[in-house]
């Protein structure tokens, strides 16, 4: 059985890019209606419980949409959460900052280059930074679309550009919101055990697996 895991923070530690109204609504409400979701789809198909990494790609290669809507969509809300902490921003540690050197002429410039993927991504979906065939690019993604389903990559960083996920604090300021973003709340140790773990080809983050028998 899928779960909702706890926020690696408290609800009201994000402010004032994310106020604790909009954490308690898009973490308790909208994350947790796509665990609720999958989790009721699974039990129709009587899947086995398995790590949700593998529920996505497999309701991903068998065109079950409304399965991989949901299961993709708590992948990526999961790995959203882990891309911010209290006090975040600054930069990364050293191997990283010289692959962001190496691939975008420095921190600046993937900055400019993440936040204008974001800003102009039509309709609702992600902007991500990802490590893939050995080096980092900037890319987005539209709806529930996520790079769990392409082996060679690996995310570093990832935000929510649906409204649900800025609107209430930002209001229709998609641009002002990244901006807040990736200045105030972006998780570089996190981004940096990320890229560890692709350079490294080891395990990187996955999704906190529930009991078998919850």
């Amino acid at each position: 059985m899928l779960i909702l895991p706890d926020l690696p923070y408290g609800y009201g530690d994000l402010r004032p890019v994310l106020s604790e109204t909009t954490l308690r609504t898009h973490h308790g409400k909208h994350h947790a209606r796509y665990v609720q979701v999958a989790n009721e789809l699974l039990a129709a198909k009587t899947r086995p419980a398995t790590d949700l990494e593998d529920i996505v790609v497999e309701a991903h290669s068998e065109g079950d949409r409304k399965l991989f809507n949901n299961a993709a969509q708590a992948w990526n809300h999961g790995f959203f959460w882990q891309c911010m902490r209290r006090g975040g921003g600054g930069g990364p540690g050293a191997e990283l900052a010289s692959a962001i050197d190496a691939d975008f002429g420095g921190l600046v410039e993937l900055r400019k280059a993440f936040t204008a993927e974001g800003a102009a991504h039509f309709g609702s979906g992600w902007v991500w930074l990802v490590h893939k065939d050995g080096r980092l690019t900037v890319i987005s993604t539209h709806d529930a679309a996520t790079p769990v389903t392409e082996p060679a990559a690996i995310p570093l960083l990832v935000c929510d550009v649906w409204e649900h996920a800025y609107y209430l604090d930002h209001a229709n300021d998609r641009a002002g919101f990244l901006d807040a973003w990736w200045d105030l709340l972006v998780n570089w140790d996190f981004a940096d055990r990320q890229f560890a773990a692709a350079t490294a080809g080891k395990a990187a983050w996955r999704y906190p697996r529930g009991s078998e028998a919850s």
